[in-house]
């Protein structure tokens, strides 16, 4: 399924970002603590920081699909560059699933992650790690992108502390995404353009 199919049948939610963030922190209050054994997988290796890395928290992945506006113009700039990695860790993806099935249904959470995960490059990080954040570690994402707390100054300024990234709104990242100077920082060369649908 495409991601212009995704939105279309997701086009007839009534949600809001507001929605969508309540639910988020809906989801996260209610889980349980998690057991030290909860990751089966090996845990990533932190990656070497790359400005073509960026972690969406499920907020912005579930408003990117419910409710379109600031996070889908940020995440079309990941879709439609090949080059651009979207990092995800399991219980980032589950959460956005969750967000959706929640606001939405089950068919669609489903559907939406069986195409989200085709995109994303994944991670594992340690049970408990806040899963943005602990994904950008990992993964090596210089932009987190939220509409929740992540985004403070005084947040940002703690994670920067400790990861080399920055939180950013979706309307901030979409602000500063240059596609064409930051294909010449990490690719190298002219930059061809988009070489993807963010559609497909």
């Amino acid at each position: 399924m495409s991601w212009g199919d995704l939105f279309e049948r997701a086009a007839a939610v009534d949600a809001d970002v507001a929605a969508v963030r309540a639910a988020l922190d809906d989801r996260r209050a209610s889980q349980p603590a998690p057991a030290a054994d909860a990751v089966d997988d090996p845990v990533t290796e932190p990656r070497d920081p790359s400005p073509a890395r960026v972690v969406a928290d499920a907020d912005v992945l579930a408003a990117d699909l419910l409710v379109d506006g600031d996070a889908r113009n940020a995440l079309d700039g990941v879709r439609a560059h090949s080059w651009v990695a979207l990092v995800a860790s399991g219980p980032l993806l589950d959460d956005a699933e969750a967000v959706v099935a929640a606001l939405a249904d089950d068919g669609l959470a489903a559907d939406w992650r069986a195409r989200v995960e085709q995109l994303c490059d994944p991670v594992v990080h340690p049970a408990g790690d806040h899963p943005a954040l602990a994904s950008a570690y990992r993964g090596g994402a210089m932009h987190v992108l939220t509409v929740g707390d992540l985004g403070s100054a005084g947040a940002n300024a703690a994670i920067r502390g400790r990861v080399e990234t920055s939180v950013k709104s979706p309307r901030a990242f979409a602000a500063v995404f240059d596609p064409g100077s930051l294909y010449a920082a990490v690719e190298g060369g002219e930059y061809p353009g988009p070489d993807r649908d963010p559609r497909a």
